[in-house]
């Protein structure tokens, strides 16, 4: 019987705080982000955890990190990887999320957040970002999963969504209507595709402004 897998999104960083596009910079959690993240380890009491994965970015290295320390799992092996990196928001990068949307107009602004292939100057799109996240999962992640070993990732918003889709086998152009939330735990049962045979959803209270 294959394993659970379980994908959180890391909490609110300093830069989440102020709305800002963070990407690939390295911006550590907030005070409520270590908080919540604890929160988000005892929301999966009960399941155990075999193996967990990050990617190479601070914000979630601490989530993970805060959600096993409540879990009280202190010997869990744990890999960070460059693949489940955020997204790239290239010449965006930096840029308030909400000035931004004034300057770019409602329409690219929801584009360039949701959509599957809109590029945005110098970085990446979510199709790009699916095209280094699945491989990974493919080869390091589903073998753990179909040996029945449950597994934890902690990601980001769009490496998240990239996965989803591949799991959820949602198309391109509905890939806009999937959403990775602050606070939820998704657990997935898997076939051994790696796509999806079940889903729940876990849920704490989150307030973050990004």
């Amino acid at each position: 019987m294959a394993g659970k897998l379980l994908i959180a999104r890391h909490h609110e960083s300093e830069w989440n705080k102020k709305g800002l596009w963070t990407g690939t910079r390295n911006v550590p959690l907030t005070p409520y982000g270590f908080q919540k993240s604890a929160d988000m380890g005892h929301a999966i009491q009960g399941i155990s955890i075999d193996t967990a994965f990050s990617s190479m970015q601070v914000r979630t290295i601490e989530t993970l990190a805060c959600m096993l320390m409540a879990l009280e799992l202190h010997d869990v092996p744990v890999e960070h990887a460059r693949e489940l990196n955020e997204r790239d928001y290239g010449d965006y990068t930096g840029k308030n999320k909400w000035d931004m949307k004034k300057l770019i107009g409602d329409e690219e602004f929801e584009r360039v957040r949701r959509e599957w292939d809109c590029p945005v100057p110098n970085g990446e799109t979510l199709k790009m970002v699916y095209e280094r996240v699945i491989p990974f999962y493919q080869k390091a992640i589903l073998p753990l999963l179909v040996a029945g070993k449950n597994v934890l990732v902690v990601a980001h918003g769009n490496s998240l969504r990239a996965l989803m889709a591949y799991i959820e086998t949602i198309a391109p152009e509905d890939v806009k209507n999937i959403e990775m939330l602050f606070g939820s735990i998704v657990i997935y049962g898997v076939d051994k595709e790696g796509r999806m045979t079940g889903k729940e959803v876990r849920q704490i209270a989150s307030e973050v402004p990004a």
